[in-house]
């Protein structure tokens, strides 16, 4: 098993099976991604770049993208308070995920995938 599959499969309920339920929907969406660790966290590669990370945070999981700044789709369902380019999808427990508005923010983050990340200034 690989750090990533480990922070998975240690971290306590309900963050566990959020993150389940989101490899699942990931892998389903997206079948090229790529689970590494990176940054100390669960981070999907697709051909080889960073495309999303999930983070188990205070109370709550945070499942963000490398490209956010591109996103246009479902912004009112994503968290960006305190962060200029990062922007994440945040849920509390596995019946907050609506597996419709993860798709389709998936297939928007794919299809943005080669545009660069955007720099601070």
């Amino acid at each position: 098993m690989n750090p990533a599959e480990n922070y998975i499969l240690e971290a306590c309920e309900p963050y566990r099976g959020i993150m389940v339920q989101l490899q699942l929907l990931i892998h389903r969406e997206i079948p090229s991604a790529e689970l590494r660790f990176k940054y100390r966290l669960p981070f999907y590669y697709v051909d080889n770049r960073p495309f999303c990370y999930m983070n188990q945070s205070r109370d709550y999981v945070d499942l963000g993208f490398a490209r956010a700044a591109h996103l246009t789709r479902h912004l009112d369902k994503m968290e960006s308070k305190g962060r200029k380019h990062m922007r994440s999808l945040r849920y509390r427990s596995a019946e907050e995920i609506d597996a419709a508005i993860l798709s389709d923010v998936l297939r928007e983050a794919y299809s943005v995938r080669f545009r660069p990340l955007r720099k601070n200034g």
